[in-house]
């Protein structure tokens, strides 16, 4: 069974409230865990991608239960790696998927249950919900585990996350309802963005995108978010110098960007547009 799942607002700053519990933002792909009829594990596109995660299948879930949460891979300090599970997650060779199921099985992080003994139970209210979890999963293992949560104090978690370069938090309303596939108020995501002054090289010539590179000339990555037209109108208007089949290029200028992190490779991931420089 498929539920399409409760999605997050944004909130650009974290804040303490009695009325809200604060979690930790992992840093995977969001996972419906579905064991009504039999174990089915779904993206929150509805994607059944049952196969290639059969270390999950082996989790001690009870029958008529829906879950919600996130699969992550962890590196060798213990903080999740996106690019990790990314990669297991687009693995569809079957014998691959066996041996790293064996061998660097994922992690299953729950934080919300949509059914408990066959019965929905998205109308109650989050703490309520909490409890019902807690004894469906009473113990914490490397493979499934609770997402970690506290009382309030979101401020607290959020400079903590920063001190840890991890990639955010949650703010959720203690008595907020599961609010199937919907983008809820109730819910708000604080993202432990990072920024950089990287320079513009060029514009691509079909889908909108600038090409970043930093300031020693190595490639940044392709900046998709965050400016407005008239921005865009700014950049299609700076001097031409070379062109090829993809990219117009400009006589570089500096832009300040906000992402999430530095990939593997040396790129921003999701680097989104702030400012051109003076």
């Amino acid at each position: 069974m498929f539920i399409s799942p409760m999605l997050l607002q944004k909130s650009y700053e974290p804040f303490d409230h009695d009325g809200y519990i604060s979690e930790l933002k992992m840093d995977g792909f969001r996972l419906i865990y579905s064991n009504i009829k039999d174990k089915k594990l779904y993206t929150r596109h509805h994607t059944d991608i049952t196969t290639r995660f059969p270390e999950l299948l082996n989790l001690d879930i009870p029958k008529g239960t829906v879950l919600d949460g996130e699969v992550v891979v962890t590196d060798s300090s213990g903080k999740p790696d996106f690019e990790a599970v990314m990669s297991r997650f687009s693995m569809f060779n079957s014998d691959k998927v066996i041996y790293m199921a064996k061998h660097e099985p994922v992690s299953f992080v729950v934080f919300d249950v949509l059914y408990h003994k066959g019965e929905k139970v998205t109308h109650l209210p989050l703490y309520k919900r909490k409890e019902i979890l807690d004894a469906i999963i009473p113990v914490n293992t490397p493979i499934l585990s609770k997402v970690m949560s506290i009382e309030s104090n979101g401020t607290a978690l959020f400079e903590l996350i920063k001190e840890q370069n991890l990639e955010g938090i949650v703010l959720k309303k203690k008595d907020s309802t599961y609010e199937i596939g919907k983008r809820s108020y109730s819910w708000l995501k604080v993202i432990n963005f990072q920024y950089a002054n990287v320079m513009v090289k060029g514009f691509r010539k079909r889908e909108f995108g600038l090409l970043l590179s930093y300031e020693d000339g190595k490639y940044a990555g392709i900046i998709e978010l965050g400016m407005s037209k008239e921005e865009r109108k700014k950049i299609y208007q700076m001097p031409k110098k070379d062109e090829n089949d993809k990219f117009v290029f400009i006589e570089p200028i500096s832009c300040y960007v906000k992402y999430r992190n530095i990939t593997k490779s040396g790129t921003l991931r999701l680097p989104s547009f702030v400012s051109i420089d003076a």
